[in-house]
């Protein structure tokens, strides 16, 4: 099926040009929807008005194996350790905090509030909660912590699917939210009175000759398809083609880091055109109060991320991004990122992986706590 190709390769280019194209209208238009975020939308309204479904299309296995990777190679290629090093705890913490409160919260409310119509009703006799490990799953850990713990948690289909539905909706509107949210991040910061000072733009002097773009392009992609030939987990693959990443930027001296930095940003719009493709502009179908806890869950978990950056005095540039490294994942927490500063976005990968790596512990614990502390 050519038309998903077509589609993307057609929301790259239009994209990335309208994004260097110095016309005032246009630049306004980018102050809103950043160029990331407009490659997200294009490919599903081009889907609705084609009134056409291209979220199971053969490019969706293509983008996993190449585009996703590459990717993520080419980021963390950017990168020294010495960056990593300059993350620091606190926003490891922030992010630790999110995942806590996905994991926590859901017991905590349907513990509060179980006489209560929304908690008897929807969620206990309707199983409702069987839904919620699954959603844990997937807002820390992907796609694959999700289907673990829908088989853990033995969540009937129809009760799943409607998850689905809802969990796709809710994380596309977190995601639009996210992006605008992370540049209102210095206005929080002013607002909290926060001190703490941003990973420095310069923070590396690139000095002597460089690696040919061509070279560093074959370098990147021949670890790409080697790792495809290698390995067949997708979280496994990601956590080593991170840390060759690294290996490439810290080891050899003459790596192009700005080559690298530009190709993942490029590569980034390439993953989110072919996201896009799965979103669906006219799905509706999903259960009212059911959507409301959802909603007060998520809004929450934003909310306590902020108390503990006050807390701990970090830039509230962190809270989006590790929302997104949680809720996300590895292809729009970075995405987000670069909406605020671009030199960031190897550190939302990272946030991501740990995202990736935790995902089904975090909904495990969801499991034994609703088992032990919320009666049925």
């Amino acid at each position: 099926m050519l038309a998903p190709w077509i589609i993307s390769t057609f929301t790259v280019i239009a994209v990335y040009y309208l994004d260097r194209w110095e016309n005032k209208h246009v630049k306004s238009l980018f102050d809103w929807v950043p160029a990331i975020l407009l490659a997200y939308i294009i490919p599903a309204i081009v889907s609705y008005i084609l009134n056409a479904d291209y979220s199971q299309a053969s490019i969706h296995n293509f983008s996993k194996d190449y585009f996703i990777p590459l990717a993520i190679i080419a980021v963390m290629s950017s990168l020294s350790l010495g960056q990593l090093k300059a993350i620091g705890l606190k926003p490891i913490v922030v992010f630790a905090s999110g995942s806590l409160f996905i994991a926590v919260f859901p017991v905590l409310l349907m513990w509060a509030f179980s006489d209560t119509e929304l908690i008897s009703k929807t969620m206990v006799l309707e199983d409702y909660w069987m839904g919620i490990p699954p959603i844990v799953g997937s807002w820390i850990g992907g796609s694959t912590s999700q289907l673990v713990l829908k088989e853990l948690v033995e969540c009937p289909e129809n009760i799943f699917l409607t998850v689905l539905v809802m969990d796709n909706i809710l994380v596309n509107v977190w995601t639009i939210l996210m992006f605008q949210g992370i540049k209102k991040s210095d206005k929080l910061n002013s607002w909290f009175k926060i001190s703490d000072i941003a990973i420095p733009e310069n923070i590396r002097a690139e000095k002597g000759a460089k690696l040919n773009p061509w070279l560093s392009t074959c370098i990147l992609l021949g670890f790409v398809v080697l790792s495809n030939f290698l390995l067949d987990s997708f979280v496994v693959k990601v956590v080593l083609l991170s840390f060759v990443g690294l290996a490439l930027s810290n080891f050899i001296s003459r790596w192009n880091f700005k080559f690298a930095l530009r190709a993942g940003g490029i590569l980034i719009i390439i993953v989110m055109a072919v996201l896009g493709l799965k979103l669906q502009l006219a799905t509706l179908g999903f259960n009212v109060p059911f959507l409301g806890f959802l909603t007060v869950w998520l809004v929450g978990h934003f909310i306590f991320m902020l108390l503990i950056a006050k807390l701990l005095n970090v830039n509230m540039a962190w809270v989006p991004i590790a929302s997104m490294a949680n809720v996300g994942g590895i292809a729009t927490a970075p995405a987000v990122t670069a909406a605020y500063n671009i030199k960031w976005m190897p550190h939302a990968i990272v946030l991501a992986i740990l995202s990736m790596a935790t995902g089904t512990f975090w909904g495990m614990l969801t499991i034994w706590l609703l088992k032990n502390f919320v009666t049925f």
